[in-house]
Formats: C-alpha cells, sequence, structure tokens
C-alpha cells in the first residue's frame, strides 16, 4: 500500500476495533518496552521509532527526546512525525493538542491507526535485522555531549534512553501549524471562561428586563385609571399625572405635583368647615 493513501482510514477500519492490550502487546514486542497504558506514549517519541522500524534512515532518531515530560518536549516529537508524514505525503492529521494531554482515548486511536499503518507497509513483514534498544542507544549518544535529563518514571520503567529535545529545525508551513497546538487548549479556556461570563450578563440583563417591564405595566395600569372621565379632572388625578409625564428624569415632579394639590380648591373642605 502507498504510503500516502494509507491516511484514508476511515473510523469504521477494523484497525480502530484493535483493543488496548493488543496495541500495548504490539508496541512492546516490536520495541522492546513494557508499556502498561497507551497514554504513556503520550510524549510521541514511540510513535517516532515505529515510524522509524519501517521506514529506515527516514526519521532523525538522534533528535528524537525519549525523555520528553513537558507539552513543549513532546511537540517537537510530533514534529519530527509531521516532518516524516510530509515526506511520505501523508494526509493524515495530528491532533497534538490532545495527544500531548495524555487522552487515553485519543493516544490509542493513534497508535490503533499507526499499527494499521505499519501493518500496511511491506505487507507488514517485520525487519529482523531492526534493534530497537540500539536505535535508541544510538540517538541517546549523539546527544550526550548535551547532558542527560532526570528520567520519567514511565520511561525509567522502559529503559529508554535519557536526552534533551532538538529542535526538528527547518519546518514547513505544515509543521509550523503543529508549534502552536499547545496554546490551542489555552485559548478554549479561555474562550469557556468568557463564555460563562456572558452567559452571566444574560441572565441578568434578562432579570433587569423583567423588572422593567412589571413596573411599567403598574404604571401603564395607573395612566389608565386616571384617565377615566370621572378621575381625569379629580385634583390627585392630575398631581399623578404630572409626574407620570414628567420630561425630566434629574428633578422630582413630587413638589409640583403636591402644590397642584394643595391649591385645588376643595381639597381642604373639612378644615374649612
Amino acid at each position: 500500500m502507498a504510503a500516502g493513501a494509507a491516511a484514508s482510514f476511515g473510523l469504521m477500519d477494523k484497525a480502530y476495533f484493535v483493543g488496548r492490550g493488543e496495541i500495548l502487546s504490539w508496541v512492546n514486542a516490536t520495541l522492546q518496552l513494557s508499556l502498561n497504558k497507551v497514554e504513556e506514549a503520550a510524549s510521541g517519541a514511540v510513535q517516532c521509532q515505529l515510524l522509524d522500524m519501517v521506514h529506515p534512515g527516514l526519521v532523525p532518531m538522534h533528535k528524537v527526546n525519549f525523555d520528553a515530560k513537558t507539552e513543549y518536549d513532546m511537540i517537537q516529537n510530533y514534529k519530527i512525525i509531521q516532518d516524516v508524514f510530509n515526506k511520505l505525503r501523508i494526509g493524515k492529521n495530528i491532533e497534538v493538542n490532545k495527544l500531548v494531554k495524555g487522552r487515553p482515548l485519543d493516544n490509542l486511536e493513534f497508535l490503533q491507526w499507526l499499527k494499521r499503518y505499519c501493518d500496511s507497509v511491506n505487507g507488514g513483514i517485520m525487519n529482523e535485522n531492526y534493534n530497537p534498544v540500539e536505535r535508541r542507544s544510538k540517538g541517546c549518544k549523539e546527544r550526550s555531549h548535551k547532558g542527560p535529563n532526570k528520567s520519567t518514571k514511565s520511561l525509567q520503567a522502559n529503559r529508554l534512553s535519557s536526552a534533551n529535545s532538538a529542535d526538528g529545525g527547518a519546518l514547513n508551513s505544515n509543521t509550523d501549524l503543529v508549534v502552536n497546538a499547545v496554546n490551542e487548549e489555552h485559548y478554549m479556556e479561555q474562550i469557556q471562561q468568557l463564555s460563562e461570563k456572558i452567559a452571566d450578563l444574560k441572565v441578568s440583563v434578562d432579570n433587569t428586563e423583567k423588572e422593567r417591564d412589571f413596573y411599567f405595566s403598574k404604571l401603564r395600569d395607573i395612566e389608565i385609571l386616571c384617565q377615566r372621565p370621572e378621575l381625569e379632572h379629580l385634583p390627585m388625578t392630575k398631581g399623578i399625572r404630572k409626574i407620570l409625564y414628567a420630561a425630566d428624569a434629574k428633578d422630582s415632579s413630587l413638589p409640583e405635583a403636591n402644590e397642584i394639590i394643595t391649591r385645588s380648591p376643595g381639597m381642604f373642605s373639612d378644615e374649612a368647615e
């Protein structure tokens, strides 16, 4: 099968029905490792070596960081994978931002795809002359002058060589996109926080509008009552309408309304008697 055609594996391909146990057994047997979980391959170093096995000499193993612990160091490994994919014209999309987070399902799916791809190369016949331990050791020796890093727990169990990550060099436009993958998760968190704030503001606005409509309906009822023929000429009605129709919102109309009521004849007829 051509390398470029391998990326066309659909989600219903039998490759995605291979269980975790089988995937781990395949990886451990192929590369002489002892992975217990698929997320232990989140750094991308394992995937780099699997590609090195099926395409000898294409993967710059001296640049692969088997001790990658930070997301930045992991991304350097995925840049190598992306560069290899570009050389092989493989259009497989690498979800770097999900893989480096150590998400089990995403790492399982990528390893499932990679197993399917490796099986498709040379009819699935393994290179008997390939020595995975020696290849890792060779990469370690070429980086030894930079000094070893502290091994992570998973790589200590696998006896992988410690090393410093190296820049993959000049990358084309596709690999440049991979560099920013680590920032995507941060941006998504910011968007989520802003969305929650917007939702809170919408609730506050809705409550304010409901309260406004409530008091407006009360004022409208008072206005309609004041328009009744038997009430509209009363001093009290005139005072209320003075308040309702006041144009200046800054100054209170209550004093003028009181004056209208006080000066109206007959309002205090009981005192006159």
